[in-house]
């Protein structure tokens, strides 16, 4: 993804936005309110672009699908979109523009956790709804975000199982970028491997910055890592850009997932599109939807993504998927609220059901996280997996994990208990 693609993706939308406040014949005021507003908050510049801007354009999709049957409660959908640029601090300004300036009535955005930490205290003060599609660390859950992409024990717990049982890892290297989510995930599975009896010495954990170009010498450690006699697997959390330079190098030292498998947290179709995937036959991606995956519900999807970004080669990918599913949930239940008025949809939400498009549907529990299955892919010629394992049921998300002594006690419910961290113990709201 260049910035020269990203930057006309958005000047598409910002004409697609354009065009819809010129049929209305309405500007101003007038305009919100012959429309429905829908914020997208993702990236489409700096370091996160090459992951962020597909969702973006998915959620164009959406709302244009959207339309065409109608609109919402009479009213059509106008698309928002704005750039954060990578830049954290930028996207709390950027929702609170969304929220405060747009009138939106909900926003679809966010990729990495430092990103949805920033925005959380704007959402939360003008009471506005986050509808987050990335996998994250959990440890969180907020009565105006609902989290549509995988917790830890819908990605991170079964990667290390199918790793430990099925290709008999015994060393595990944790490698991720120095933010919030490789560092409270690789928490979750150190504390998950050790009370699994794997010996603290065969634990290697290290972080390195977003961007991160240079992988000789990082590369060259896990290859030494891998050589004690035990067979090593390497566990990524590493986001955005720099994951090309790291299986470049990768290749580059010859390691092949016969001698060291990576299984990646945050590659998808989207990140291999623009790589050379002969040198990463074999190596492993965690996720809860692959664009392979043979369901009647994504040949739709897909054969509608390439129609409408005129591309035959577009990919789809796992976060696109959760946006799939939490716009259609936000959809739902507005229709069941009859109403955009976030408090009416935040209560209606729970127990909201949409189709996945791997075969299965999707339940919004009462913590604000859904159930989604589990697939471990395998990297082929041409970007795209083979699904190698997966679950044979739904598993649903949890918002604390049992690995962690300050969470295990905690349970998120907005329905019964209105809390998102109520100490089962100590029967307060509150935490710990």
């Amino acid at each position: 993804m260049t910035r020269r693609t990203a930057l006309r993706h958005w000047a598409s939308a910002a004409a697609l936005a354009g065009s819809l406040a010129l049929g209305l014949g309405a500007s101003g005021p007038a305009a919100a309110q012959e429309t429905i507003k829908v914020g997208i908050l993702h990236s489409l510049s700096g370091t996160m672009a090459i992951s962020e801007t597909t969702l973006k354009d998915a959620m164009l999709m959406l709302i244009a699908e959207q339309n065409k049957k109608g609109g919402l409660l009479g009213k059509k959908l106008e698309p928002v979109v704005v750039d954060p640029a990578s830049n954290w601090p930028l996207f709390a300004e950027k929702a609170r523009e969304l929220i405060a300036k747009d009138k939106v009535s909900a926003v679809f955005g966010c990729w990495t956790s430092v990103s949805r930490k920033s925005v959380l205290p704007v959402f939360k003060e003008l009471d506005s709804i986050l509808f987050y599609p990335v996998q994250y660390e959990g440890e969180e859950s907020e009565r105006n975000v609902f989290y549509t992409g995988a917790a830890p024990n819908q990605q991170a717990i079964p990667a290390v199982d199918y790793l430990a049982k099925e290709e008999g890892i015994e060393r595990w290297v944790l490698e991720g970028t120095d933010y919030v989510y490789p560092r409270t995930t690789n928490k979750i599975l150190e504390a998950y491997l050790k009370a699994k009896g794997v010996k603290p010495e065969d634990i290697s954990i290290n972080y390195t910055p977003f961007g991160q170009s240079d992988w000789q010498t990082r590369v060259a450690a896990i290859k030494a890592f891998g050589s004690a006699g035990k067979k090593t697997a390497v566990v990524s959390t590493i986001n955005g850009d720099a994951n090309v330079p790291f299986y470049k190098e990768l290749a580059n030292q010859g390691i092949k997932a016969t001698d060291i498998p990576v299984v990646a947290f945050s590659v998808g179709e989207e990140e291999l599109a623009g790589i050379d995937t002969k040198p990463l036959l074999g190596h492993l991606a965690a996720w809860n939807y692959f664009q392979s995956i043979d369901t009647p519900e994504n040949k739709a999807f897909i054969e509608q993504w390439r129609a409408y970004t005129k591309n035959p080669k577009r990919v789809t990918n796992d976060p696109m998927e959760a946006h799939y599913i939490g716009f259609n949930m936000w959809v739902k239940a507005v229709e069941k609220a009859g109403t955009t008025d976030p408090d009416k949809v935040i209560a209606a939400l729970p127990g909201i059901e949409q189709k996945n498009l791997t075969g299965g549907t999707a339940t919004m529990l009462a913590n604000h996280h859904i159930t989604k299955p589990v697939f471990i892919g395998e990297i082929k010629e041409g970007g795209q997996f083979d699904v190698v394992w997966k679950t044979e049921w739904l598993i649903p998300g949890e918002a604390w994990s049992k690995q962690l002594d300050g969470s295990k006690d905690l349970e998120a419910d907005w329905v019964k208990l209105n809390c998102g961290n109520y100490n089962t113990k100590t029967k307060k709201c509150g935490g710990a």
